[in-house]
């Protein structure tokens, strides 16, 4: 029987396990790209960070990953970098100003950043920003230059922010009637971005400060139901056709892109700025040949110890490591595991801490019981598991896909080349 105590114990635990991205001055903070046996690991935010450092005047970097590989995170510890070296940084989360299911075209796009960055700019700096707003020019420009009959329409724009977020027919009525209007839109949110930088290079005194917009959550866009192929046919025009509009003069841009663009615009990175595109790929706990990583599998430890300093009290060695291997390397799902594991602990009553090994499958099984896969998906993740290979023969299956990394249901991996490995808890699944 569990002590006050002891619960206390488990649900402060709990709460450490939360889902939010941690400052790398942060306690909590494991640096997942750093080994010390004289292994070379590739740090994607490293790379980033001396790509922005190289460009003298304006820069473009990819970022990719699937969900649950730390992205937030390592977004965090970017700007936490570039602020040291003297840059002035705005971090956007494009979730809060995209509908991240609809179709997106290079117009609504650049209003969604622009108004994102207009708000992140007059937040940091309030009244001394004397500049208009990108949102007061843009509503200025659609009431004087766009000929629109819609009263409702025009009575949106007031609040396009949210408008194009939460209602899919303003977003639509909007790409229609800018149609002819792209260079304008365009030219627009390159003008407010330079005065943005002007304005900030004179409050440093320094004309040559380097202002970085991280342009967070683009990754999430996904196509749903029968509107999937039209969605991910406007990804694909979005950074394939526009590519010069997504580059800004005087501004330092890196935009989250989704996992699946490299396959339906392999070049995106050549023509997008050049800088070759960054993947955080799920953590190393695995080889292709599905033995240990013991390098990864301490890095999973080391980062519940940094959230829990009673750690050996509440699980052991071998249960934490099983619990790392089930996830496959995914820090979502490893963290759910292990939330379980505590809920599991504190609702049971004759057993005391550590945790019991009977209780940890009871948590396990809960997970493995959310996968119910029909037996199409189960043919393509048997050729994953058995190829590490993504194994999409065609654009009309990116869909599907998609839906396998949002699942969490295949893993992306970097060991040299990148490859894809099916999540360990459908393994039993796939052996059957």
């Amino acid at each position: 029987m569990l002590t006050p105590e002891q619960k206390k114990q488990l649900k402060t635990f709990h709460n450490n396990l939360n889902d939010y991205s941690l400052s790398p001055d942060d306690e909590r903070y494991v640096n997942v790209f750093s080994r010390d046996d004289g292994v070379l690991v590739e740090d994607p935010i490293k790379d980033i960070a001396i790509n922005i450092g190289f460009s003298e005047s304006t820069s473009v970097n990819l970022l990719t990953g699937p969900r649950g590989s730390g992205k937030s995170t390592e977004l965090t510890r970017l700007s936490h970098n570039l602020t040291l070296d003297d840059c002035e940084v705005f971090h956007c989360d494009m979730s809060q100003y995209m509908n991240l299911t609809t179709a997106v075209d290079v117009t609504d796009f650049l209003i969604s950043v622009m108004a994102a960055f207009s708000t992140a700019v007059e937040e940091r700096y309030g009244e001394d920003f004397s500049e208009r707003s990108y949102t007061e020019r843009l509503s200025d420009f659609i009431n004087q230059e766009v000929k629109i009959d819609s009263a409702s329409f025009k009575s949106n724009v007031g609040t396009i922010k949210t408008s194009l977020k939460y209602d899919p027919s303003f977003k639509v009525q909007l790409q229609q009637s800018l149609k002819g209007h792209v260079g304008h839109i365009v030219k627009q949110a390159h003008e407010y971005a330079g005065a943005v930088v002007a304005f900030i290079r004179q409050r440093n005194n320094n004309p040559h400060k380097k202002v970085v917009l991280l342009v967070d959550s683009v990754e999430q866009i996904r196509g749903v139901g029968s509107d999937a192929e039209i969605v991910y046919e406007s990804v694909e025009n979005l950074f394939a056709a526009h590519a010069d509009h997504l580059r800004f003069p005087t501004l330092h841009i890196v935009y989250t892109i989704p996992p699946y663009i490299s396959a339906l615009a392999p070049g995106v990175a050549r023509v997008l700025g050049g800088n070759a595109v960054q993947t955080l790929p799920s953590i190393h706990v695995r080889t292709q040949d599905n033995k240990d990583d013991e390098n990864g599998l301490k890095i999973m430890q080391d980062i519940l110890r940094r959230r829990c300093n009673e750690l050996d009290e509440i699980l052991t060695a071998d249960q934490i490591k099983q619990l790392a291997q089930l996830s496959g390397g995914d820090l979502r799902n490893f963290f759910r595991f292990v939330r379980q594991c505590l809920v599991k602990a504190a609702s049971s009553s004759g057993f005391d801490l550590p945790l019991h090994d009977a209780l940890l499958e009871q948590a396990v099984n809960q997970f493995r019981r959310e996968m119910l896969i029909p037996e199409d998906d189960m043919v393509w993740l048997r050729k994953i598991d058995e190829s590490s290979n993504h194994k999409l023969t065609n654009k009309e299956a990116l869909a599907q896909f998609a839906r396998f990394l949002d699942a969490g249901l295949v893993l992306n991996y970097r060991n040299g080349d990148d490859w894809y490995g099916v999540n360990p808890l459908l393994r039993s699944l796939l052996d059957k």
